[in-house]
């Protein structure tokens, strides 16, 4: 038996942006955190008391959470 045609009611599927996804993790509260730019690559030349201070994560400015929550489909 062939399946019915998909209906023009039913909404589209939501669909978070790829890239926002790997790089943003929300947290239980609601936060978005953020790895601190700088640690990826051209290591050696950057001082490691620079590299040090980079690490862990950062919350996203106030500024730019509406747009990454859009982003994640929240």
């Amino acid at each position: 038996m062939a399946r019915p045609h998909k209906t023009e009611d039913t909404m589209p599927k939501n669909k978070p942006h790829s890239g926002t996804k790997k790089r943003i993790k929300v947290t239980g509260t609601g936060k978005l955190r953020r790895e601190q730019t700088g640690r990826r690559h051209i290591l050696e030349k950057k001082p490691s008391t620079l590299t040090r201070r980079l690490e862990g994560t950062e919350v996203v400015a106030k500024a730019d959470v509406p747009r990454v929550k859009r982003l994640l489909g929240r």
